[in-house]
């Protein structure tokens, strides 16, 4: 255990004051000890896994910050049921996506490049270029903070939806253990339903491409987005997509122009993207050393020296713009510890 330790040094934004007690944990007993501990004790308890879906306050965490970095990776496969792949919360989450390429396990591939570890993943139910990771995950197993038990939660107990999930919605009461996938067999990827991505890889929406291909396209879009870490690049000094796209009760909300997906239930999804620059907010615009990535609106980025104080006025303006122009507010997809705007 070590006190006063800067939480900027593990956010990929690389903001955040100090926590007063930090611990790092490498075994699952000692995850849930470490909790448990704090609890019984009555201290804040902060979980930080890859830090890349962050805000952390200038004033840093009044309590105790546990560090996840357990790891494993156990495999249960065959020809008839594909592969159940169990990964440890502390797992790096592309080394995964990697691993899943090698080994010829389909459905992870359009996931390639995002950064964080596989336990947070349920927990924002973990998307992007048409795909997210509740297609494929089949159960959680999480230590319950307020039964004081390990469970497994089954898929269709875990409340997913667009960016959400029941772990997110009840962050005190669940610690994520450790994830697992059922995944097919074979070397093609799941069907390739986002536009963008089908163009690259020239092929027709809703068919499949070989999973070595999918990857490199997902990570050259990504990359074209600032979305894949580097660290001479300050573009990449982010949390990802600061906003969700909104999700709006019908198609006539949507503004002129904006691209919209409709969904199941009648409701239709546009971009939040769009609405940011058609608001006016153009990219590399900047408050002190925050500023909008120069390649893509969605993230808002660390140019060196940013405070969240910073940031999070950026992250005011970007929203009060969208909100006058269309009449929409946007809601942050990072969690903010400490902080708000």
């Amino acid at each position: 255990m070590s006190t006063h330790v800067s939480l900027a040094d593990h956010t990929t934004l690389r903001i955040g004051g100090p926590a007063d007690k930090f611990v790092e944990v490498t075994t699952e007993d000692d995850l849930i000890t470490a909790v448990r501990d704090a609890d019984a004790a009555g201290e804040p308890v902060l979980l930080l896994s890859g830090g890349s879906n962050v805000v952390i306050g200038d004033d840093g965490f009044r309590g105790t910050v546990v560090k996840i970095a357990t790891f494993g990776i156990r495999v249960e496969a065959d020809l008839c049921s594909g592969a159940m792949v169990h990964v440890a919360a502390g797992e790096d989450w592309d080394a995964v996506v990697q691993r899943a390429i090698a080994e010829q396990w389909s459905g992870l591939e359009s996931m390639s490049g995002i950064p964080g570890l596989a336990g947070s993943t349920p927990v924002q139910n973990v998307g992007a270029y048409g795909h997210e990771v509740a297609e494929t995950i089949a159960s959680v197993r999480i230590w319950d903070r307020s039964e004081n038990v390990v469970r497994t939660i089954f898929a269709a107990d875990c409340g997913f939806s667009y960016r959400n999930s029941r772990f997110k919605a009840d962050p005190s009461r669940y610690v994520v253990l450790e994830v697992s996938f059922q995944l097919a067999l074979g070397e093609l990827s799941a069907p390739v339903g986002y536009a963008e991505l089908a163009r690259v890889l020239e092929v027709e929406p809703g068919s499949r491409a070989p999973m070595n291909e999918v990857r490199e396209a997902v990570l050259g879009l990504r990359r074209g987005k600032g979305m894949v870490l580097d660290e001479a690049d300050h573009d990449t000094w982010s949390a990802g997509s600061f906003f969700t796209n909104p999700i709006l009760d019908t198609p006539a909300e949507v503004p002129a122009g904006a691209p919209q997906w409709p969904l199941p239930d009648g409701r239709v999804k546009t971009s939040a993207a769009w609405l940011i620059e058609h608001a006016g907010v153009s990219k590399g615009f900047t408050i002190g050393n925050a500023a909008v990535s120069t390649k893509h609106t969605l993230a808002l980025t660390n140019r060196g020296q940013a405070t969240a104080k910073e940031l999070l006025t950026l992250a005011a303006h970007v929203r009060t713009q969208v909100q006058q122009s269309f009449g929409i507010t946007l809601v942050n997809e990072p969690v903010l510890v400490n902080c708000g705007f």
